[in-house]
């Protein structure tokens, strides 16, 4: 027999003993299963950014099927990503989402926002900085027009369409068979009789070219956007400067050549914080 801490009335111990031992193992169960979770979040590493599941398995000491159930849970949250040519795991941008008040920590976003803040002074129109997490491009910083009418997207909006100047900058620096499976497979959406420039291989290579893509309308009628590349000390671009504001706005109170120039002296100024070399690759992070 025992009694309560409380000075209840006296029990059987074995009826204590055996809820204590069914919640214990479910808690246990279930708090497994959460580490086992976190472990394989934590096999991703900057030295090992790209594993597969024997490498995973054998770094967290699980059994593959294990490695892979959880992977496949991972995938579906969006904290992990899979490459589909070569069946590997990266960390997804979902990650992200966990991390709010740690964002100040994103390198990209760090670096990013004294510029942002500059160029919104100078243009008056809001100015974001977005990453690419493989599919789409996803904004991560924002500093909103003064202006009462204004064009603005909360962090965390995820833009996966052609018609946007993020996406579109961002796909010009993908390889174009990538590019053709991501519009292929419909990761990257266009809209029936779509206004954005096409071909696609040729508007791309125009937006190497120029360093900028422009938004008049393509994804709304009142909407004008202009992005440009930021590039790390790889020469990767692993994001994008765009400013956008209302179309009437712009035509009635912008040189849209000057608003262009503005966000890529911007993109500019992030990519050289970042280390970025003169000379560019083409690739895309993510």
């Amino acid at each position: 027999m025992t009694v309560d801490e409380g000075g209840g009335l006296p029990r059987k111990k074995v009826r204590v003993v055996g809820k204590t031992q069914q919640a214990s193992e479910g808690t246990q169960g279930v708090a497994a299963s959460l580490l086992n979770g976190l472990a394989v979040l934590e096999a991703f590493s900057i030295e090992t950014p790209v594993l597969g599941v024997t490498e995973i398995a054998n770094r967290v000491n699980l059994h593959k099927s294990t490695v892979s159930r959880i992977l496949n849970g991972l995938t579906e949250a969006g904290y992990i990503q899979r490459d589909e040519d070569t069946g590997r795991f990266r960390l997804g941008l979902g990650v992200i989402r966990l991390s709010g008040p740690l964002l100040a920590d994103l390198d990209v976003r760090r670096a990013a926002l004294p510029y942002l803040e500059d160029l919104t002074a100078a243009t008056r129109e809001t100015s974001a900085i977005s990453v690419w997490n493989g599919t789409e491009a996803i904004v991560v910083e924002q500093v909103a027009s003064p202006h009462q009418v204004k064009h603005t997207a909360t962090i965390g909006t995820h833009y996966p369409r052609y018609e946007s100047s993020s996406v579109r900058i961002l796909l010009a620096g993908l390889p174009s068979a990538t590019v053709q499976r991501l519009l292929g497979d419909g990761t990257i959406t266009m809209e029936a009789g779509s206004g954005a420039p096409q071909p696609v291989a040729a508007h791309l290579q125009y937006l190497r070219e120029t360093g900028y893509s422009v938004n008049d309308g393509y994804t709304t009628d009142e909407e004008y956007g202009v992005s440009a590349p930021v590039r790390d000390y790889r020469g990767v671009v692993v994001g994008c400067i765009t400013v956008s504001a209302p179309r009437s706005r712009v035509y009635k109170q912008h040189s849209m050549e000057a608003l262009a120039q503005a966000v890529k002296g911007a993109a500019a100024q992030v990519s050289e914080r970042l280390g970025a070399p003169v000379t560019p690759t083409t690739a895309v992070a993510g």
